[in-house]
This record gives structure tokens, sequence and C-alpha cells, in this order.
């Protein structure tokens, strides 16, 4: 007989059967090829680890040694043993499906036998199989057989150009084996079968599923997918393949997960997740972008919110990023306000807070131009001297803007952002008269009622004006000369605006104009929008600033901690923990949903600790380092991980093990909200650990590796929050 092994490897279930009996050492010869076949003879050729096994217990009488069905399966297993009986277990789930159901050899005999290891009922039995001279026979022999014997998979293949890294993301191994395979089988190319894996929904069938129509087969889909599943070489990686309908469903080996899984957090901690899909690639983002004058509120929240988490994303997949605040700081309402800061202005309300003393003023003079319409061209005629270079109107609005932003910082700061650049309409004065000289060199310019416009009717986007009749430049024209100026400076790869969706037309607008520009870079552009913040009020009436939605979040969140007395003396800095789980609700609140959908803004319900709440997040969070506190213990990253074998240890590392795959896919539309879901899930995963996986008072190598599943889900957890804008939390 002459056995071919695909891949260089022996499955583990034919190297048992093998070393079980001297005659068939004696009769077969192993060599390595495409796949895994045994020729028996000139006329007769089986293939699959399956079916060679059926043939071979059956032809040497390999199941009539013991009658009893529990023993018979763990005589075979037996003999595939290795010196450490404790990975029997694993060795056991791993390779269940090498013989398949067949008549005298069945799955109950596989679960007594599974059910006997796992509850330890069978520890002396185990030791003295151990030190049984079968088992020493078995393990002897294997050590002889050629090197094509090897039953681990020797290295995991690559499949470039999609993304697929194995040393940063722990499921890429399987689905490049997986990919491989099927590739091989179908004539494929393997990115494109890596692309259409994919983490079922529901576990009954596998771990990793393939729907066949999405490879785009000539023939029967279930057809195709039965013989695929009977035809594919299961190793230690993929353990077993079976097909539903024209699904492909593949079942991994936990084992190898959870060692790789938890491997990586300990490698990469807080860069878990990352990747360098970007490497080399830059990205400007422009958000928040409030007006100098007018309040910093709700929708400049939501801006701000979405605009940094943008940036984590793009950070997290390898890019540079250059965040940017563009400023509403130019335009007629300057000059309205100069108007008004000489009528109602205070130095004293300046200094104090610039940001509401000028709102104030700015509401008081609109009062006042209501009645006597000539403020109004007091006002134009303030701006047009700020246009034309006016030092004396530039230094006023020059002191208004630096002020402001020494503000802005703070508030940026208490949300836990930063911006690399504050730019504004101001800054772009050269660039603007640039920017409208090439406008005309390209015919793009009409003239309408005195004023400039640009007419884009004929691509659905109305007449765009570019100067009024009195000469003062729009911010369509100041975007121009912006855009052209920031892909000079930083060459950018991507550049995004992240502003309201009321602002879609003039985006549109704005993009169209620089592609018939004929700017090669313009398909560079991209608008993120997104929807409105309803209701926003609080108990004191509407709110108009910022600050009043993050000290009532602050306020709500004390009330809520001071409840429980004993706890709240156990803080070390209560206003600073409230300020930040404050911030967190108001964070999860606006991320929680769609981006491109209107959210009701309601205190209440989002400052609780019960339900899907930024608070929640944060506790889960704080209570992980809890446990890590009073374990007696240290982290110890080489603990024992194949005593992680309950269900719900699994459920966990299966869900951290997910969280690189979520970083790559969040370049596809910029959700927030799916990173919302994730931390939610794995935290009920933790919490459905902390029922029964204990850390303190467990067996010490048990109490190790529980503790370093805690840590890494802490560390994963903690990761998603970083990447939502969240600053975790140690204590609360």
């Amino acid at each position: 007989m002459n056995l071919t092994v695909a891949s260089k490897e022996i499955p583990l279930g034919l190297l048992a059967i093998i070393n079980s009996n001297e005659d068939i050492k004696k009769n077969i010869s192993i060599s390595s090829g495409k796949e895994t076949s045994l020729k028996v003879d000139n006329t007769t050729e089986l293939k699959s680890t399956a079916n060679i096994a059926r043939y071979l217990t059956r032809a040497y009488n390999l199941l009539d040694e013991q009658k009893d069905a529990n023993q018979r399966l763990a005589h075979i297993f037996d003999l595939a043993i290795t010196e450490n009986a404790g990975a029997l277990a694993s060795v056991v789930e791993a390779k269940k499906t090498a013989f398949l159901s067949g008549e005298q050899l069945s799955v109950v005999d596989y679960i007594a036998w599974f059910v006997l290891k796992q509850n330890n009922l069978a520890a002396n039995y185990v030791k003295s199989v151990e030190s049984s001279a079968a088992v020493q026979e078995a393990i002897k022999a294997a050590s002889e057989l050629p090197s094509s014997s090897s039953a681990a998979v020797d290295s995991i293949p690559t499949v470039p150009g999609v993304g697929s890294d194995p040393s940063t993301n722990p499921l890429d191994a399987f689905r490049n084996l997986i990919a491989v395979q099927i590739a091989s089988l179908g004539n494929l190319e393997p990115g494109f079968v890596y692309q259409a894996i994919d983490l079922p929904r529901s576990l009954e069938n596998g771990d990793l599923a393939i729907a066949l129509p999405r490879l785009r087969l000539k023939g029967n889909p279930a057809a195709i997918a039965k013989e695929w599943a009977e035809t594919f070489v299961t190793n230690d990686y993929i353990t077993e393949v079976s097909s539903t309908g024209p699904f492909l469903n593949f079942r991994i080996n936990k084992t190898i997960l959870i060692k790789s899984t938890l491997n990586m957090v300990s490698q990469f901690e807080h860069h878990y997740g990352d990747n360098k899909s970007g490497d080399g690639k830059t990205v400007v983002v422009e958000f928040s972008s409030p007006n100098i004058a007018k309040p910093f509120h709700a929708g400049h929240l939501r801006s701000t919110i979405i605009g940094a988490f943008i940036n984590n994303v793009y950070k997290a997949n390898g890019w540079k990023t250059i965040t940017m605040n563009y400023l509403g700081d130019w335009g007629k309402q300057y000059g309205l306000l100069a108007v008004g800061f000489a009528k109602y202005g205070s130095e004293e309300a300046l200094l104090k807070d610039p940001i509401k003393h000028l709102y104030d003023v700015y509401v008081q003079i609109n009062r006042d131009a209501e009645a006597e319409p000539t403020i109004h061209d007091d006002a134009r005629a303030y701006f047009k001297r700020m246009e034309d270079g006016d030092q004396e109107a530039l230094a006023l609005w020059k002191r208004f803007r630096e002020l402001s932003i020494v503000k802005y910082r703070d508030i940026y700061g208490r949300l836990n952002i930063n911006f690399d650049i504050y730019s504004g309409e101001s800054q772009v004065g050269a660039g603007m008269q640039r920017a409208m000289q090439m406008l005309h060199d390209c015919n793009l310019v009409q003239e309408s009622e005195g004023a400039l416009i640009i007419d884009l009717e004929k691509y659905k986007l109305g007449k765009a004006v570019i100067q009024k009749k009195d000469g003062t430049t729009l911010y369509l024209t100041r975007d121009i000369g912006a855009a052209w100026e920031r892909y000079e400076r930083f060459k950018f790869d991507k550049m995004i605006y992240v502003v309201a969706s009321q602002q879609d037309l003039h985006l549109k607008q704005l993009f169209k104009t620089l592609e018939l520009m004929n700017f090669e870079w313009a398909k560079k552009l991209e608008h993120v929008n997104f929807g409105m913040v309803l209701g926003m009020s609080t108990r004191k009436g509407t709110v108009v600033f910022l600050e009043d939605i993050l000290e009532e979040a602050k306020e709500t969140m004390h009330e809520v901690m001071r409840r429980n007395e004993a706890k709240y003396a156990e803080i070390e800095e209560p206003d600073r923990v409230a300020d930040e789980i404050g911030i967190s609700a108001v964070k999860i609140q606006d991320n929680a949903a769609r981006r491109i959908k209107n959210y009701e803004f309601n205190m209440e319900r989002m400052c609780t600790f019960e339900g899907d709440t930024g608070p929640y997040i944060q506790y889960a969070h704080a209570r992980l380092y809890s446990i890590e506190r009073r374990s007696g213990i240290e982290i110890n990253h080489n603990a024992d991980l194949s005593l992680l074998t309950e269900p719900q240890a699994i459920d966990l590392i299966r869900t951290v093990s997910q969280y690189p795959d979520l970083v790559k896919s969040l370049l596809n539309g910029y959700e927030p909200c799916n990173v919302v879901t994730y931390a939610f899930k794995l935290s009920h995963d933790i919490s459905a650990c902390f029922e029964n996986l204990w850390v303190k008072g467990a067996d010490p190598a048990v109490a190790e590796a529980r503790l370093l599943m805690y840590w890494a889900a802490r560390t994963t957890l903690g990761n998603a929050m970083r990447m939502l804008g969240l600053r975790p939390l140690e204590r609360m």
C-alpha cells in the first residue's frame, strides 16, 4: 500500500491507526503529494482521510479488539496521545472528524470519551494510558516516520492583495489555509476566496463559512459544496468541513485560536487590532469646524466625535493622519461682530469666556439690526475693510480668533481630542485669489445679476455663487483655494470632510468644481455626513453651548455615583471620574446608531448604568481592573492556555479574536456604531464569564489562565473604547 499525504502532513487519525498495527506499518509506504490518498493496489485508490480510515480499521479488524464503545474509541486515541496526557481533550476535540461515523464507530463513542476526560473522571486511567507500553511504542514509531508525517501545519500560506496578515490577525491563519486549499479545488485566486470567507451569525454549523454562489462557479453550488467538503483535507487548524446546501462550513481548532489570540494581545497590547494596510499613505481629516461668535453646539459635537473616530480608524489601519479644524472665522458676520463689540463688548467678559461673550454680543447686535437695517451696511463695510487688509480691522478679528482657539482647546482636551492644525477660511487669501483666476481660465465663471456663479445645472447641482455683487467672496471660493493649498502641502492620498448632511449640496458643488478644474486629486476627496440631534435640552432649558451638555452629564453621573456611598468614598478623583463617565455617556449615545440617522438626545437614559450605555462600558472595563487588583497574582503571559476549555471562555476569546477584523472593516463606511455594538458584545461575554470562571480561589494554574484571559479582554475593550475617543477608567 502507498499512502500519499497532502501538505507534507499525516492527519493524526491516520497516524494513530498506522501505529496501532504492525501489519499496517510493514505494508505501507508514505510519500507527499497534492492530496491525501491511499493506493491499495493497481486498481483501488482511496481518497479523503475518512475513507482511508474506514478502510484500514476494517481491513485490519481494528474495531473488534474491544467491545465496549467508549473503550473502543479510547483505544485508538490512546495510541495517538503525546507525552502530555493533558492535551488529550483538545486532540480529541480537534480531530474528532478523522474517522467520521461508521457502522461500528459512532459519535456516541467520541462524546463518551470527551466527557470522561473533560470532567477528569478518569484521571488514573489517563495516567496509566500515558505510561503504557502501547503508547510509548506509538510515540517511538511516530518519531521514526518520514518528515512528511508531521501532523502540524509547518507554515501559514500567504494570501496577497487582500490585507491578510496572520501575524496581527488571529483569524487570518485559518482563513488563509481555507482560501489556498479551496482555490486549488476550484482553480480560483486565493485572495478571491479569502474575501468570501465569512463569520456566520450562528455557530451551529461551523466557525467560518463560504457561500458558494459568491465564488461565481459553474454548476450546482450545493453539489460543489458537498464535493468539496468531502475532498477538503483537514489539518491542525481546520478540523472539520461540512456542507449545508450551497454553504461550506469550517470548524477550527479552538486551542490554536485561544493561544494565538492571547499571544497577539500580549504582544501588541494597546495596538492589538492595528494593521499596516495604509503604510505610506496620508489622510487629512477636517472636522468640528465651529464658527467663531456662534455657539459650539450639539451639531459641532457630532462632527467632532465622528471626525476624531475617523482619525483613529485611519491611524489603526496604518495611515499617517493630519487632523484639521477649519474654523468659520471669516465673512460678513465678523463685520457684524465688530460693530456689536464696539457697542456691547467687555474686556473682562472676553478674557473670562471669549466664546460665550462673543456669542452674547452677536445675539444682541443681530437683535438691534432687526430694528436698524443700517447695521448690516456697517457690518458689510467693516468686513470689506478686513478683505482689503485693513490692519486695525484685522487686529480686532485676530484677537477674537486667538482667544476663541484657546477656549476651544480646553473643550477639545476635555473631550480627549487634539488637532494638528487650526486653520480657517481666513487663512486662504492668496489661495482664494489663485483659485478665482483658474476658475476664469477654465471658463467656468459666469455673471448673473452682478454676482459671479458656476453653472452646475447639467450635473443637477444648481448654480454655485462664488462672488457677491459687492466683490466679497463666499465660502465655496475659499474652500476651493483651501483644498488646493492642502494638496500642495500634504500630497494627501485622501481628504475627508466631516460635515452635517445639510451641507451635502455644498460639498458636491465643491468636488465637482475641483474636478472641472482638472485637478486629478479631486477624486481623493470624500464627504462624511451625519444626521441631526433632536430634542437637545436640559433641565435648565434649551442648550446652546456644548459645555452646558458636558456639565449636566457630569452632574447627573455625580448624582448616580453618590447613591452608593461606600464605593463613592473609594474613588480618588470623583469629579474627574464623573466627568469621564458623563462624556462617555454623551459619546456612546451619539455613536449608538448609524451616523446618518437623527437621534433623540436623552440625558436621563444615556447616564444610566443599566442597558447598553457609556457608563456600562466604563463599568465593565473598571471591573476587569478590579479583578486583576484583587486576584493576588501577577499576569503570566506564559500561562497554560489549554486550561481554558469552558464554553464561556471560548466565546469570549472568539470575540476578542474578531477585533482586528472590525478595525479593518471600519474603513468601509466609518460607522462608529459598529464599534459600539462590538464593545457591548464583548462586555456581555465578559459578564457571562464572571458568573462561573473565577480567578480568586481557583487552582493556581487555572487562575493564571483565566486572569490572562480577562486581561486580554480588558485590553481589547480598552482599545475599542479608545477608538471611540473614550478614556478607559481603572476605578469607578
